[in-house]
């Protein structure tokens, strides 16, 4: 094990599984064709696509009526279910408000903000003590009237923690309101059954679970009306405009099929290692761990360090070989994570920061154990530092 280099940003994307590579190669250079094309090279790749929307629809037991539409990510998922029922709903309804958090991914939070400037009320749900929406404080300020979609994800990027979806998206179905969940950190880690949990719509990008970047899906359940934010082609039944990217579809089925069948291992072995990690750091003084364990996802730890700037920390990590992060990539600028988890675990000033520590079915032990000896120097190093500037 090469200790210069600990991977331990898996949350921001995974290691594409080398066999989902190996079931992409032939789609890049041999069996190529456009799969629109009538001809026999663009024909031939339709039976490995249904096998792909085949793993799909069974990971996230989908039924055969409900529309899976194959994009480039979920931050166009997610921009396609807010623009769309903006268009569909408000626009051309009667309804005026859109509810989300005040902790969703960049994209949807950006994707709101833009909706305010064109008129739309948004309202931002705070979470409650433990770090989740409730269904409490999602019952004070829905309004069946005016509410045309309540989008709150499944598991948090940042601290893992898993929202009571399946509570949230069944009080929305009976009040009549839409109801989508950014799922892209909770497939591969969390069971994921959309006829368990009746959301709506839902999200989630192939290459947090082992599947090649830039491929994503958006699962619509049958009867729910979103236009497309695309237009151009009658690709995925005119509901996404753009050639299929075949190879990455391809990759993406496969990466499901794999991630559901590891799930098992996620629960066991991932949140060993996890655990083991998120101790060795809860004996460090000055230490706070973000979420309750058994609220999180198996392979996540947020961690707020007192008197260490988080900036800091992510360069003498990488500095050591330890590869982690403040939070969202997508937000990544910002070099923190939300200020909301934060704030739940600090008792002063000097707290106001936190990394982001996540693992895979790829993480192994010796990888903790090297990981853990780093971040006890850094830390130390990086307090020495801060004392002798004061």
């Amino acid at each position: 094990m090469d200790r210069t280099k600990i991977y331990l940003d898996n949350n921001a994307t995974t290691i594409v599984d080398p066999h989902v590579r190996d079931a992409m190669l032939p789609f890049f250079s041999e069996m190529y064709g456009n799969p629109n094309s009538l001809h026999v090279f663009g024909t031939e790749v339709h039976p490995y696509m249904k096998i792909a929307f085949d793993h799909l629809y069974t990971g996230i037991n989908a039924d055969d009526g409900d529309d899976i539409i194959v994009n480039s990510c979920a931050t166009e998922g997610n921009n396609t279910v807010i623009k769309g029922v903006y268009y569909s709903h408000i626009l051309k309804g009667s309804k005026k408000e859109i509810i989300t958090t005040e902790v969703e991914h960049p994209c949807v939070i950006s994707s709101c903000k833009f909706l305010e400037e064109l008129g739309v009320k948004v309202t931002y749900l705070p979470v409650n003590v433990d770090g989740i929406v409730d269904v409490d404080t999602l019952r004070e300020h829905i309004d069946p009237d005016e509410t045309a979609l309540v989008s709150i994800m499944w598991a948090n990027n940042e601290t893992g923690l898993i929202n009571p979806v399946k509570e949230l998206a069944e009080f929305c179905r009976e009040k009549n309101v839409l109801f989508h969940t950014d799922a892209v950190q909770a497939i591969g880690k969390v069971k994921v059954d959309v006829q368990d949990v009746p959301v709506d719509l839902l999200t989630f990008s192939a290459h947090k679970f082992h599947g090649p970047k830039g491929v994503g899906s958006l699962f619509i359940r049958r009867g729910v009306d979103i236009p497309p934010l695309l237009h151009g082609g009658e690709q995925m039944g005119g509901k996404r405009g753009g050639t299929v990217d075949t190879a990455s579809l391809i990759g993406m089925g496969f990466a499901m099929e794999l991630a559901v069948k590891n799930l098992h291992f996620e629960h066991t072995e991932v949140k060993r290692l996890r655990d083991k990690l998120e101790d060795a750091i809860a004996a460090i003084p000055g230490t706070n761990i973000i979420g309750k364990r058994e609220l999180r996802t198996p392979n996540t730890i947020l961690v707020s360090v007192k008197g260490v700037e988080g900036e800091a920390l992510i360069w003498d990590l990488n500095k050591g070989g330890v590869a982690a992060s403040t939070g969202s990539a997508c937000a990544s600028e910002s070099l923190e994570p939300n200020p909301t988890f934060i704030a739940m675990h600090i008792d002063d000033e000097l707290a106001h920061t936190g990394i982001r520590l996540s693992l895979s079915r790829f993480t192994i032990e010796e990888e903790i154990d090297g990981a853990i000896g780093i971040l006890k120097k850094s830390i130390k190093r990086l307090r020495k530092i801060s004392i002798r500037r004061k």
